[in-house]
């Protein structure tokens, strides 16, 4: 069994690639990982469907972190996905007997471990196994207090169920990991990148746009029935606040970011006031929660126009971090 120590995080998936880089010697925070990663984004996509609904995502797409960090690090990090659930559970095993410790992507839904009243499907959930003892598998879960422990089925169950974003039995760890790695050209390199995505991105559906397009479709529930109206916006909340650390959450672990890259700057100002900047953004999406929130439990008529606004509101002020991170002079050789 791997000497391995469990620690709690914000998120999955950037907290299972921090709690394994540490685990091999190199120390990187949990919103390094996220920020090094360009996983903050925004997407409103109608045509892709999660329980139903149209896809809201606040972050980028699953795997996302994982492949930025191995590319933008250069790690050397394997990543396996499996034909069948026997080949994919005896490859974990090996895995394990050779001391190593290993990511997985998940289904939330038939974790043993998770409370009833949280499990949804939700097949993109990272956590991390370092240990087996007789059918129970040791796992260090990041959004859990403690490790934690999963019997074979239900981990099985969970690595191979279908549906959108099926893990395929995911697998992935470090063949080798650098001792020190210059971190500064790496930041400066990856504001500029995320700040010129959110911007200027020409796809409707995606950064800021998608925020303005989400915007639009809110008023267009006016005209729709009321049970789907609010089922709708329930569904914006539950992609904010339940999955992951969700919209408010991610651009906390962002700000979290700017203010350690600033430390690295020797306190560069643009990088600690965008900081503070995203904070406040953080803010503006718990309200927008708090609001949808209170407009479905309310018996008076939801305001359509007033909640769409509000989200244009917070698109302007999410622009105006990204505007500031393009003045940072940081060194990107």
């Amino acid at each position: 069994m791997s000497n391995f120590e469990h620690v709690h995080h914000a998120h999955c998936e950037s907290g299972v690639v921090s709690s394994m880089l540490r685990h091999h010697g190199l120390n990187i925070s949990e919103p390094m990982i996220f920020g090094l990663s360009n996983a903050l984004n925004f997407a409103y996509i109608p045509f892709v469907k999660l329980g139903g609904m149209p896809l809201v995502a606040y972050r980028s797409i699953p795997k996302s972190i994982i492949k930025n960090i191995k590319k933008n690090l250069k790690i050397d990090m394997k990543l396996e996905t499996f034909s069948s659930k026997k080949k994919g559970e005896d490859r974990l095993d090996e895995l394990l007997a050779q001391g190593k410790i290993v990511g997985a992507q998940s289904s939330m839904y038939w974790l043993s471990y998770i409370p009833n009243d949280m499990r949804f499907h939700f097949n993109a959930h990272n956590l991390l196994i370092y240990g087996k003892e007789d059918s129970e598998y040791l796992i260090s879960d990041p959004v859990f207090q403690m490790s934690v422990r999963c019997d074979k089925e239900s981990l099985s169950k969970a690595r191979f169920t279908k549906g959108v974003m099926a893990p395929k039995g995911l697998l992935y760890y470090p063949v080798s990991v650098p001792s020190d790695i210059d971190l500064k050209p790496v930041i400066a390199k990856n504001i500029k990148k995320l700040s010129k995505t959110m911007l200027r991105v020409f796809v409707p559906i995606v950064g800021l746009k998608g925020i303005k397009f989400l915007a639009k479709a809110i008023l267009k529930l006016e005209s729709k029935e009321k049970k789907y109206a609010k089922l709708f916006l329930g569904n914006i909340v539950r992609m904010q606040e339940e999955i992951g650390t969700g919209g408010a959450g991610f651009r906390f672990m962002y700000a979290s970011f700017l203010q350690e890259a600033s430390e690295l700057f020797d306190n560069d100002e643009v990088l600690k006031e965008a900081s503070t900047m995203m904070l406040q953004v953080g803010d503006e999406w718990r309200e927008f929660a708090l609001m949808i929130a209170k407009s479905i439990k309310s018996k008076k008529d939801i305001d359509y126009r007033a909640i769409s606004e509000k989200l244009i509101t917070i698109s302007e002020h999410e622009a105006k971090v990204y505007k500031k991170l393009l003045t940072f002079k940081g060194d990107v050789r």
